[in-house]
């Protein structure tokens, strides 16, 4: 084991809280291992480190994030999350294909989707656009991790009115998936996407509606206008 993933799990162990690792256990429906790190302390925990990464290549970061994933504790993801995203000025197009290996081996929480998805995908993207082509094939793989992180790797270029009609392809690959945090991945994405593109995204779920879950609509339409809202939760007769 590295020395410096040793001492990360070493600090993270000093932090753990009894009440707070059964109530993490509690909050997700899959068989989550969690320490019982506070958020915050553990994204403390990752930064404090991060000047021994600094004369680190790229492959070596990547390296210990593996043996940080391996482990397969909710709070030493959340670690490699946060020094992969740490190095982002370093990304070539061809770490989409880490990311990937990542989500498909190692993700079995939302949490750590959302975390590496978010940021170090979403970063990845906008730096190399051409590389959201990715996503359409995540969001056909039978892994329901890659189907959200199709999705939520999103979540920050949409926020900024980026990829328009990627994300109304991918919401349309996901449209009738029956996973319901798939569901509410795509939902999430359509809901930031309509924050800078209300107008088409409104429509988009006017035309889609009928078939869309009520998990992904209600994301979808949640920062709209009220009126907006009613009319696309009235039912069709």
């Amino acid at each position: 084991m590295d020395p410096l993933v040793s001492q990360v799990r070493r600090e993270l162990r000093e932090n753990t809280d009894e009440k707070k690792r059964r109530g993490a256990q509690a909050y997700f429906k899959e068989g989550v291992t969690c320490l019982g790190v506070g958020t915050a302390t553990v994204h403390r925990i990752a930064r404090e480190r991060i000047a021994d990464l600094k004369g680190m290549t790229k492959g070596e970061v990547f390296g210990l994030c593996e043996e940080l994933w391996r482990a397969g504790s909710l709070e030493e993801t959340i670690v490699a999350c946060d020094w992969s995203y740490f190095i982002r000025r370093q990304y070539v197009p061809g770490d989409i294909t880490v990311f990937a290996g990542w989500v498909g081996k190692y993700v079995n929480n939302w949490a750590s989707c959302d975390t590496l998805c978010n940021h170090s995908v979403g970063e990845l993207l906008e730096m190399y656009p051409e590389r959201v082509a990715d996503l359409k094939q995540w969001a056909r793989s039978r892994n329901r991790w890659l189907r959200r992180g199709a999705a939520v790797s999103l979540i920050i270029p949409a926020k900024k009115g980026k990829f328009p009609d990627d994300v109304m392809q991918i919401a349309d690959i996901l449209l009738e998936d029956p996973d319901d945090l798939v569901q509410k991945g795509y939902g999430w994405m359509l809901k930031v996407a309509s924050q800078a593109r209300q107008k088409e995204i409104y429509a988009y779920v006017m035309r889609n509606k009928a078939a869309m879950p009520r998990t992904a609509l209600r994301y979808a339409i949640e920062k709209m206008p009220a009126e907006l809202k009613r009319r696309a939760m009235k039912k069709q007769a």
